[in-house]
């Protein structure tokens, strides 16, 4: 049900972005910047469940916890490069949103290094 009202909620802010784009440019960014926020916001209600989740799969992994920590932190990168990346598009930057991808990839690969690092050495340890 809640996807029905954030479907709804987007579909009705485009909507009203092409109806004020015709008007003043300026506003339908304006729409488009709010609806976003608002979808986000929405979103944020719903961590509690999610941090529950992760909680619970932390248990799991009481040695390697720094993993587990490094994970969290990689999909942090990934959902907010790509909602920044997003926005920067919707405004019609493609160059910045294209910088921010790259950097948030580079960010990926500098905090996974001490996974890459482990992985190597479990595969040089079974040689």
């Amino acid at each position: 049900m809640d996807m029905i009202k954030i479907a709804c909620l987007g579909l009705s802010g485009v909507m009203l972005g092409l109806i004020l784009r015709q008007a003043k440019s300026s506003l339908a960014e304006v729409v488009s910047l709010a609806t976003c926020l608002l979808i986000v916001f929405y979103s944020a209600t719903k961590l509690s469940s999610v941090f529950e989740m992760i909680n619970s799969i932390g248990s799991y992994f009481s040695e390697q916890k720094e993993y587990f920590r490094i994970l969290l932190k990689i999909i942090g990168i990934t959902y907010l490069a790509d909602f920044a990346s997003n926005i920067c598009k919707d405004a019609g930057y493609s160059a910045i949103a294209g910088q921010i991808e790259i950097f948030g990839k580079i960010s990926i690969l500098a905090i996974s290094s001490p996974i890459i690092l482990a992985l190597l050495e479990a595969v040089h340890s079974f040689l």
